[in-house]
């Protein structure tokens, strides 16, 4: 069983890949060649593609804040903090999901560099997984009995 201290630190760990990965995530337009595949849709399904884009990197950028910021909010036993690290742990499992469910991956780009990007990605998508699921483990079950020791 991991105590809250080890937790925390799991948490804000998290946070400072959840930043790393926001920051990475801006070279991906670049690798990936948005700008010409977006060439071939319509302005309006770029503007949409754009704004879905910024929501998923706000998102993470969000995560990444509240974990390095408020780590002891996500650990401290209440409804709210449970349901927190419950939302940030479903939203990575179900982009675990994705990856091998639903991308179109024999179009993807091949290659080293782009083998061991997946490979980290997912890494670092379980690892959040993990970490948030574990969260919501000790919000729900365990804070109780470690705050009335």
């Amino acid at each position: 069983m991991i105590d809250m201290l080890t937790l925390q630190i799991l948490i804000f760990i998290a946070g400072i890949f959840h930043i790393a990965l926001v920051i990475g995530s801006t070279f991906i337009p670049v690798l990936l060649n948005w700008n010409q595949e977006l060439e071939k849709v319509s302005v309006l399904i770029k503007q949409i593609f754009w704004t879905y884009a910024g929501y998923i990197l706000g998102t993470n950028l969000c995560f990444g804040l509240l974990s390095v910021f408020h780590t002891e909010v996500l650990t401290n036993g209440s409804p709210l903090a449970g349901y927190v690290c419950l939302f940030i742990a479903l939203y990575w499992m179900v982009r675990i999901a994705v990856q091998f469910f639903y991308f179109d991956r024999p179009s993807a780009p091949k290659g080293f560099i782009y083998d061991l990007g997946e490979i980290s990605l997912v890494a670092l998508f379980i690892f959040f997984t993990l970490v948030y699921g574990y969260a919501v483990y000790f919000n729900f079950f365990l804070a109780d009995a470690y705050f009335a020791s």
